[in-house]
């Protein structure tokens, strides 16, 4: 896989870790992160909603930035988790968060096994499971604003669904040029995101430039995040069936890398 060099593009933190695990991979990375995320500050609604927390059959988490400030918030008001929801999380490295808390007083986090996207969680039947109780109600820990699809279906199955927003995302500022001139100087030879924020923002920062970049392979997290980029015209689109290090590497044994310009 020595072939492959990538651009990586989420918040800095993330980064930095696969980063790590590329390189000893034996695949070059460098970094520009183009999604960085602001805790919101606490409010009595917040604070209401964690204190009645055994009253929900469910607590679904999206992403890693919802699992670190979602417990930080809990551990304030609970000692230990509540024994009345199950916990369920968008992505295993969400998981892996969650179960730092829950592991230790007998309870785990529930992840797709395979896509770490909302369809995939939708599918589990342990979710239905949850759900199949007097007036089951869910709490969605989340950052501002969002897809619908999780509250939406899980509606439609008839429970009540209510929000804990998190965080807001934000686009980190970069001077005109900055990406092209980054992928030329490092010769990189594919790009990565793990959202479909993450991609609007890369967009948003190729702007003219798009059109040279859309050639290179783009690497993705799911079946959305894949049709999304095609629709924006990416050529290459390679879906990674996650967003894990572990999801990316496999992707990367799986196709082979460009040919070189060096």
């Amino acid at each position: 896989m020595t072939g492959w060099r990538l651009l990586l593009t989420r918040p800095a933190a993330e980064c930095a870790a696969l980063a790590a695990t590329l390189a000893e991979a034996g695949v070059y990375s460098c970094s520009l992160p183009l999604l960085e995320t602001e805790a919101l500050a606490e409010t009595p609604e917040q604070c209401a909603i964690l204190r009645d927390l055994e009253r929900y059959s469910a607590v679904i988490v999206v992403s890693k930035p919802a699992a670190r400030l979602g417990l930080a918030l809990l551990q304030r008001h609970w000692a230990q988790p509540p024994c009345g929801p199950r916990w369920f999380s968008v992505g295993a490295a969400t998981a892996q968060i969650l179960d730092q808390f829950l592991q230790p007083h007998g309870l785990q986090a529930c992840c797709p096994s395979l896509g770490d996207d909302s369809e995939a969680l939708l599918a589990l039947p342990e979710l239905d499971q949850a759900l199949c109780v007097a007036k089951p109600r869910v709490l969605l820990m989340r950052g501002e604003g969002g897809r619908e699809l999780i509250a939406e279906t899980l509606r439609a199955r008839g429970a009540v669904v209510d929000y804990l927003e998190l965080y807001r995302r934000l686009c980190p500022q970069y001077p005109s040029g900055t990406l092209p001139q980054l992928v030329a100087a490092q010769r990189l030879n594919a790009l990565l995101v793990s959202s479909a924020q993450g991609l609007e923002n890369l967009l948003q920062l190729a702007a003219s430039a798009w059109a040279e970049l859309a050639r290179l392979p783009l690497l993705v997290p799911s079946p959305r995040v894949a049709e999304l980029a095609r629709a924006a015209g990416a050529r290459q689109v390679i879906d990674c069936r996650g967003a894990s290090a572990a999801a990316v590497l496999a992707a990367l044994r799986a196709h082979p890398a460009p040919a070189s310009d060096a």
